[in-house]
């Protein structure tokens, strides 16, 4: 079995593109290695894997023609809410506390969506630490978030770009006035720093898979996407495009449900996390991963807590935050997945993602 790839904390993750912008402003230093500009605009493609992006290169010429040297990962879990959380605010998730697609509630027990988030829980209890845009609108330079109306003041959004100002579009489907919204806002000021997200990518890659025709399809949509967006944007304002996490097509035949093994739910309290990369919580971890590490063999790397932590996994854990994340890790090496029937849609998804290969890890860094 190879060994999993550990991020990078503090010189090649996600969470080190948004310092290495504010570095221009007197913030920080440039680690991923930028050119100089005073406006900038982050296109973030969910679902967009450096190695899928290869590997379909040729329904993506200009996404594939600023392919350089320059590599970043994702955080762990490789997976949306901690990925977008760790931009955010430039930090590791063992610093913001976003421990996964579900974790351990730290307030009302039982799990913690971080994508639909519950009713009456803020998002600053969960993560208080700044945000870089926090810091940068301090600072005189205006940032703004360009999305979808509904993400307006959600969990997510709050929680990871809380600080930037937040600009609606009201339809997905009008590509020329998210453009134009985003053209517009990378215009508000000497300097500003614009945020975008596309999702289609991934929603395409979870259920068709990131191997099928659609996904093809739906990456040249994407291209097309990014190379209107370079065109309508004045030269002097940088264009990042990369993504939160890649994929890896998981057959039916290699779905573990984990209620269907008695010996993989015993002693457990929790199942959190995703098929990909489950997070376990018991009050028996040693026993948990010694019969997870048993079962799955060197289909999975399995990790109690704290030997994830000494390995790397989050970057430095802060201990208020550790029991976030699950006393035992089970992390696919290759393509299998560890279903759970309490999270029934999950069991449709033939893209997946959140563990530590590089095809969920590596994720682009293109700048024009």
């Amino acid at each position: 079995m190879d060994a999993p790839l550990l991020p990078a904390y503090g010189a090649a993750t996600l969470a080190d593109v948004l310092p290495s912008i504010a570095s221009r402003w007197g913030f920080g230093d440039d680690v991923v290695g930028l050119p100089d500009a005073d406006r900038w605009v982050v296109l973030l493609v969910d679902g967009l894997g450096e190695r899928l992006l290869r590997a379909r290169a040729d329904r993506a010429p200009y996404l594939a023609g600023l392919l350089r040297d320059r590599r970043l990962t994702s955080g762990v879990p490789s997976t949306t809410a901690t990925s977008l959380t760790s931009l955010g605010t430039g930090l590791a998730p063992g610093q913001h506390g976003i421990a996964g697609y579900s974790f351990r509630d730290p307030f009302g027990g039982g799990l913690l969506n971080a994508l639909t988030w519950k009713d009456g829980l803020s998002a600053l209890d969960v993560q208080p630490r700044l945000t870089v845009f926090e810091r940068l609108e301090k600072a005189g330079v205006a940032t703004s978030n360009v999305g979808l109306k509904r993400f307006a003041g959600s969990g997510l959004t709050t929680a990871a770009f809380r600080g930037a100002r937040f600009v609606g579009c009201p339809e997905e489907a009008d590509v020329a006035r998210r453009i134009e919204l985003a053209v517009d806002a990378a215009l508000a000021g000497p300097r500003t720093l614009v945020y975008l997200y596309e999702r289609q990518l991934d929603h395409c890659g979870h259920g068709e898979g990131w191997r099928s025709d659609a996904w093809a399809d739906t990456l040249a949509f994407v291209d097309g996407l990014a190379r209107a967006l370079r065109l309508a944007l004045p030269a002097d304002v940088r264009l990042v495009i990369t993504g939160d996490h890649g994929m890896v097509d998981v057959p039916r035949e290699r779905q573990v449900v984990v209620e269907h093994e008695p010996d993989l739910l015993a002693d457990l309290t929790l199942v959190a996390g995703e098929g990909r990369l489950r997070q376990l919580y018991t009050d028996r971890p040693d026993a948990v991963a010694r019969r997870w590490s048993d079962r799955l063999g060197a289909s999975a790397w399995v990790r109690t807590r704290d030997e994830a932590v000494d390995e790397g996994w989050f970057g430095p854990v802060s201990a208020q935050l550790l029991p976030r994340f699950g006393d035992v890790l089970a992390a696919m090496a290759s393509d299998d997945a560890v279903m759970t029937l309490s999270q029934p849609k999950e069991l449709s998804l033939v893209g997946m993602h959140g563990s530590l290969t590089p095809d969920e890890m590596r994720v682009p860094l293109l700048v024009d």
